[in-house]
């Protein structure tokens, strides 16, 4: 008897707990009002602690600039609420000449995610250019490509409609839910258009548009009924992968290099739209220095190698090569200098050997000028101090954004030669790493096909 009174006890509370007000049926449970509660003295506290303790609590804080007379009609207004006219105000003041402001990007529900995304691999600088906002289009664009299936996208697209539709539901139950319900929307609509890109409902093709292949024997032996030879005639699939592959006994030899292309495509593509970004900062900045011995020589490494690999995959597609050359071949036939005898037309491989020269000597420019200017541009700020009669302070701060190694400390040369070594080896190692990368795109495709 004892114990089931002690279990009839524990059951009552519980469901007092989880029970709403009497008064307001529709409202929170008593367990998720105290946590709430609990939740906002934590953050009051957390504010509190940040201040400095006298006759008044006072605080230093960052601001946007465009948001000083809203902020202070808020204070105001709250002020004015309280009974001893006691409140809050906000006294503008200057940073320091060498401070750096904190990086504040404004977000809504939609971009939210996406830049929680983008943050954790890294927090751009103030003014700097922010990625998130393309990457509001290439994560779930890329995701699609891994994804592509329409059945499959058509069930995510649905999941994220309802999140949307419910999204006041889950604001405090399930935040995590609640911030990315977008993207996993926008993530459903891209998977589904790559699904009908690749024709593929639940690994099976729909025969939604004529077959550009024919087998009028029925012997399983397909013919085109497009010209293949890109001259004028009929032309092939008018949308998507033709449904005629599924179940042929080539088809994953088809699929497989499509596929594998395609992701190195956009691959070099989204490589290319970040250094543009660093363009974009360098021309901001103002900083000759990073725009022709950094941001110049990158780009032509990237063009001249990967953006050549691009060239040769689009240019087979679209012509018709008797004796067609593997592309994996000229690469290495271009970086070791040896003769490539399948070239894709008359003279391509006497211009890939001249890009890779031009590759080859992006390498050095990259390395070995932005430390020597760092350098005779110090010399000559301190030699400008010293004529004035005063002693150059060693702080670098001021050199960040116009080209500068940007550590705050006293300048180094050794340190900034070495910087710039580490970031030279890491460029060009990142875009070999980084275009073998995309190749997951290609084996998770593949690997969610089958």
């Amino acid at each position: 008897k004892a114990l089931q009174a002690y279990q009839k006890f524990l059951y009552n509370e519980a469901k007092d707990l989880v029970a709403s007000h009497p008064r307001n049926t529709t409202g929170n449970s008593k367990i998720e009002d105290w946590r709430l509660f609990c939740t906002k003295e934590k953050a009051i506290y957390n504010i509190l602690n940040q201040c400095e303790e006298g006759m008044i609590l006072r605080v230093n804080v960052w601001y946007p600039t465009a948001e000083e007379a809203q902020i202070k009609g808020i204070l105001k207004s709250e002020s004015d609420l309280t009974p001893d006219s006691s409140g809050a105000v906000l006294n503008a003041d200057r940073p320091p000449k060498h401070a750096m402001p904190p990086t504040y990007i404004r977000t809504n529900e939609y971009t939210e995610a996406f830049q929680e995304v983008v943050d954790t691999y890294g927090i751009p600088r103030y003014q700097e250019a922010n990625p998130a906002l393309f990457a509001t289009v290439t994560f779930p664009f890329i995701f699609g490509m891994m994804y592509g299936d329409i059945g499959h996208g058509m069930i995510l697209l649905l999941a994220g409609l309802y999140l949307v539709h419910n999204a006041e539901s889950l604001r405090f139950t399930q935040p995590v839910l609640f911030m990315a319900r977008y993207m996993l929307l926008s993530m459903g609509i891209f998977a589904t258009f790559a699904g009908f890109m690749y024709n593929d409902f639940f690994s099976i093709g729909l025969q939604l548009f004529p077959s550009g292949f024919e087998d009028p024997d029925g012997d399983g032996q397909w013919s085109p009924t497009y010209d293949v030879t890109n001259s004028g005639g009929k032309g092939p699939y008018p949308f998507g992968v033709d449904w005629a592959w599924h179940g042929a006994g080539n088809e994953l030899l088809y699929i497989n290099s499509m596929k594998m292309k395609l992701s190195v495509l956009f691959g070099v593509l989204q490589m290319i739209v970040g250094l543009l970004l660093r363009w974009s900062n360098a021309i901001y900045d103002r900083s000759l220095t990073d725009f022709i011995f950094e941001c110049v020589p990158m780009m032509v490494f990237m063009l001249c190698f990967f953006g050549w690999m691009d060239v040769m995959i689009l240019y087979k597609w679209t012509h018709p090569i008797d004796n067609s050359p593997n592309i994996i071949n000229s690469l290495i036939c271009m970086a070791m200098g040896q003769q490539d005898n399948n070239p894709l037309w008359q003279g391509s491989v006497e211009l890939a050997q001249k890009l890779m020269i031009y590759t080859v000597l992006s390498v050095p420019i990259m390395l070995f000028p932005k430390p020597f200017i760092l350098l005779w541009q110090h010399n000559r700020e301190e030699k400008k101090a010293l004529a004035s009669g005063h002693r150059l302070m060693e702080d670098e701060e001021s050199a960040g954004p116009s080209g500068g190694h940007g550590h705050g400390e006293e300048f180094e040369f050794g340190e900034i030669f070495i910087h710039q070594i580490i970031e030279t080896i890491e460029y060009v190692l990142g875009t070999v790493s980084h275009t073998a990368s995309y190749l997951r795109i290609w084996a998770l495709s593949l690997a969610h096909q089958q």
